[in-house]
């Protein structure tokens, strides 16, 4: 059975302020294959990574991302909620994310804003001169799937989706409907999710399963066939699961 890639959920996310440089930069230290990050877009059409819609969480100070512009974002600190040596730790742009990126790693883009966000995302990726064989696109919005599917071809793009009720015919066949129809290349499932290996196979495409933090769950999607394995403790797993 093929080993699978580990996958850093926002960065070594346990330990690490998730979605931040120092998260993205341990994982690389962990020897993460890859990164995944949440990117949302500005009201001054930068794309900056975060995962939720406003900045409360994680900066103590509720700002709404797609109505504030860079520069206010910028001088938020993101870091302490996770402990004080990550004082000032801030919002980066993809642009700085790429930046950390060392050759033959990967970086997931989940985009969890709507589609203004695409061309802003294409000059991005463009200005840094990213290697498509290296990024991969993806979304919950099977419409964003399909918009990154036609303004960047060159990338693969992934559907995500939670898979819930899949083991009922019904659903099955309406997921499957979806992936076809939006012209996904791969598919990213919640690890929870109660499907077959024989759907996922059927499919025929990569598959990621998230967030999968244990063991026990690590060995469940293996069975499964999946090709990467996105987790917030990319070393402690890998460790415990001897690969």
């Amino acid at each position: 059975m093929p080993v699978p890639l580990f996958i850093a959920h926002r960065g070594a996310s346990d330990a690490a302020p998730e979605n931040t440089l120092a998260a993205f930069r341990m994982a690389w230290d962990e020897g993460a294959d890859g990164i995944e990050g949440d990117f949302r877009l500005t009201a001054d059409g930068k794309v900056v990574c975060i995962h939720d819609a406003n900045t409360g969480r994680t900066a103590g100070k509720r700002h709404t991302v797609e109505r504030c512009h860079w520069k206010t974002l910028a001088g938020l600190d993101v870091g302490s909620w996770k402990g004080k040596r990550f004082a000032g730790e801030r919002i980066p742009l993809l642009e700085e994310v790429l930046e950390t990126m060392p050759e033959e790693k990967r970086l997931f883009i989940e985009i969890k804003s709507g589609p203004k966000i695409i061309d802003p995302l294409v000059e991005a990726l463009e200005t840094q001169h990213a290697d498509p064989e290296r990024i991969v696109l993806m979304s919950f919005d099977s419409g964003i799937v399909s918009a990154c599917r036609e303004r960047m071809p060159a990338y693969q793009s992934h559907l995500i989706h939670s898979l819930k009720g899949v083991a009922k015919p019904e659903k099955a066949a309406a997921y499957a409907a979806e992936f076809k129809q939006c012209g996904a290349q791969g598919l990213q499932f919640d690890c929870k999710a109660h499907v077959s290996a024989k759907w996922l196979a059927a499919l025929k495409c990569p598959l990621t399963s998230w967030t999968v933090n244990d063991v026990r769950a690590a060995r469940k999607v293996i069975a499964l066939g999946v090709n990467f394995i996105t987790t917030n403790k990319p070393a402690e797993l890998r460790a415990r699961l001897g690969m």
